[in-house]
């Protein structure tokens, strides 16, 4: 067969966008563990002057990152997901994404904190951060609020503003099922 001819064949076999995200959903409906990039907060990392603890010295969300988070809720609560605890890093975009999604809810987890301007903290936070995943007993699905820089560090995926990268344990390892989309 010639390469032009198989292309056809070689797609099918590629896993569908749907059935890659309907694996995720699955996995977390079994107690998976799904980490958001927090939703969208114009700029990037974080202005002169930050203080951790002091909104307004970082970059927050606006007003679309505001409702982008009412619907990661929404959208985990219409799937039936049980979420049993619900972690975010001490970054303001990160524990209001969280709270907008499961108000009330909310345990800072300083181990999902940000390591963007301090890369010298990246290999123990991500040890700490895969230490507390792989220890999550359940019942329910675990959801964590954190950064791009942590979820690439844990799994090596970039996501998007608002999207999910679901994990399930397998062993001492963490494989990720797939990605919700924002």
């Amino acid at each position: 067969m010639t390469p032009r001819r198989a292309l056809p064949f070689l797609l099918l076999a590629l896993p569908l966008p749907a059935a890659a995200e309907e694996a995720a959903w699955q996995a977390l409906r079994e107690g998976g563990i799904v980490l958001f990039r927090h939703a969208i907060a114009p700029g990037g990392g974080d202005p002169p002057g930050f203080r951790l603890g002091d909104c307004a010295t970082q970059r927050n969300l606006d007003d679309t990152g505001r409702a982008q988070a009412r619907r990661i809720g929404n959208a985990l609560r219409g799937a039936g997901i049980a979420v049993g605890a619900v972690l975010a890093s001490e970054w303001c975009r990160t524990t209001e994404t969280a709270e907008l999604a499961f108000p009330g809810r909310v345990q800072a987890a300083p181990a999902f904190n940000s390591f963007f301007a301090d890369r010298s903290t990246a290999a123990p936070q991500t040890a700490m951060a895969r230490a507390i995943l792989l220890g999550w007993p359940g019942p329910g699905a675990l959801f964590v609020s954190t950064h791009q820089v942590n979820i690439t560090a844990l799994t090596g995926i970039v996501p998007a503003s608002g999207e999910g990268v679901v994990l399930r344990r397998q062993g001492d390892a963490l494989v990720v099922a797939g990605r919700i989309r924002p």
